[in-house]
């Protein structure tokens, strides 16, 4: 029997509902592996310089930082109310699929990333891709992807 064990699960939040149910499964999953949760927000500040903003003089990525964090200290209060203390908190900045795909599971010796399906209309899909479908096929490890309707 084949049984596969996860100790460092990667996870992304950005306050979505996909995002806090991936965090509230990877929690679940580490408990059963004994493992820890690496919860990362990623701060796509090319997005900013793209649009012209100088993130020095207007604050936009201080806001955003700001709200990375209250998103990462709600996560903490989950983790706690569930019991489960083995949790690391990243706020990064970069582009998302690239800081999931390759500088945090390199970083964290990562063995699962866990997901939320991507909340992206087909649109959106096709403009930006989705960074859950970037990360399942370039991911140097085991991807779970958490649908809604898993939730009980």
């Amino acid at each position: 029997m084949l049984t596969q064990t996860y100790k460092n699960i990667l996870v992304g939040v950005d306050g979505s509902d996909q995002g806090n149910l991936a965090y509230q499964q990877a929690i679940e999953v580490a408990k059963r592996n004994n493992g820890r949760v690496i919860v990362a927000h990623v701060i796509e500040n090319k997005v900013y310089m793209m649009m012209g903003y100088s993130s020095l003089n207007d604050g936009l990525l201080d806001q955003e930082t700001e709200s990375a964090k209250e998103i990462l200290e709600d996560c903490k209060a989950y983790a706690k109310s569930a019991d489960f203390t083995q949790v690391e908190t990243v706020i990064t900045y970069g582009v998302a699929k690239e800081v999931m795909c390759k500088e945090l599971p390199e970083k964290y010796d990562v063995d699962l990333i866990m997901v939320g399906q991507s909340g992206l209309n087909a649109v959106e899909r096709l403009m930006m891709g989705s960074v859950s479908s970037y990360i399942i096929r370039h991911a140097p490890c085991d991807v779970l992807i958490v649908h809604p309707e898993t939730k009980k």
